[in-house]
């Protein structure tokens, strides 16, 4: 495995997983800091650092990549290295534009290698035991989804990459809405969207928003509607979702499902195993246990095509907070 791109996600999380999993073994990493690179394979006990991308992708010992650079970069890196034979796991979103991430998953597709998008939020425990429900009938038709994910102010000294639009595409819609949407949708099983309404609010001293409000209307007469934000006055983030059907209701966090029984309402909330790791950490962990057990078996991992449509989604979002309308999907 190598590690393209050694920002804070990197670090956090990639690296330290990575470096206990059986079965693997961290050979490169590579960031545009040279010296922090070095300090951080010294950390990790990472043999090479290579001096930039072509060096990583011309790497004959490496089966894997896993990127984690800014977002601009992703759909060119992914390509690159799927074109050289790398299995790919890159953080999201896979591209800035729908037209970009087609021609990602086309250069997955003629290459035969593994082309995965860091949906961490997929993995988590709570979302795994809420999923069966969404899609198994259990709890009627699901008319409408309500969810959000605001993380709490934190005031912005120096703008990073991730607070531009050239570089990050976006603000809290592109950072956050991407997990977000993806969720949402994902439980559902994609419905497909007939109108989109978006809501802005400018970020302090920023070229990006740090709120969005949005509405999708779905063709199947439900809705799905999705706060995302950077600037929550509060003392901890929230991240939440809920489900309304006609015979029951999901939620989490915390995870809670409720239907309709013979005898009146029934809680049917699965009983989580407590674990060590708290929900994302163990949701990395059971992404790249994922993704690394499709490279060992050779098992292709299908195209991520339903990131083509949320980063669609995302653009009608922008479309109708800049346009103050509804916008057909």
């Amino acid at each position: 495995m190598g590690v393209l791109g050694l920002g804070a996600i990197a670090q956090v999380v990639h690296l330290p997983i990575l470096s206990q999993m059986p079965g693997v073994r961290l050979v490169a990493v590579c960031d545009v800091d040279h010296a922090k690179a070095r300090m951080i394979a010294a950390r990790f006990g990472i043999p090479r650092v290579p001096q930039n991308d072509e060096q990583v992708f011309r790497s004959d010992d490496l089966d894997a990549i896993v990127i984690c650079t800014p977002s601009h970069l992703h759909h060119s890196q992914s390509i690159a290295a799927l074109e050289a034979g790398k299995h790919v796991l890159v953080e999201k979103p896979l591209a800035l534009d729908a037209e970009s991430a087609m021609k990602v998953i086309a250069a997955a597709e003629s290459s035969g290698r593994s082309l995965m998008v860091a949906m961490n939020n997929r993995y988590r425990p709570d979302a795994a035991a809420l999923y069966p429900f969404a899609r198994g009938g259990e709890l009627g038709e699901i008319f409408l989804v309500r969810g959000a994910w605001l993380n709490r102010k934190v005031r912005v000294l120096r703008p990073t990459w991730r607070h531009r639009r050239a570089t990050a595409g976006g603000g809290a819609l592109m950072d956050l809405g991407v997990q977000t949407i993806d969720l949402a949708f994902w439980l559902l099983n994609f419905p497909q969207v007939a109108s989109v309404t978006c809501h802005t609010h400018p970020g302090e001293g920023l070229d990006v928003e740090d709120t969005a409000a949005m509405l999708f209307r779905l063709k199947n007469g439900g809705a799905i509607s999705l706060t995302v934000g950077w600037s929550l006055v509060s003392g901890r983030d929230r991240h939440y979702l809920r489900m309304l059907g006609t015979r029951g209701s999901g939620a989490m966090s915390p995870l809670a499902v409720f239907k309709e029984g013979e005898t009146g309402l029934l809680d049917v909330t699965p009983n989580l195993t407590p674990g060590r790791e708290n929900l994302y950490t163990a949701s990395y962990r059971q992404e790249m246990e994922h993704f690394l057990e499709c490279v060992k078996d050779e098992a292709k991992l299908p195209a991520p095509r339903e990131q083509v449509e949320i980063l669609r989604l995302v653009a009608l979002a922008y479309r109708s907070a800049e346009e103050k309308r509804e916008v057909g999907a």
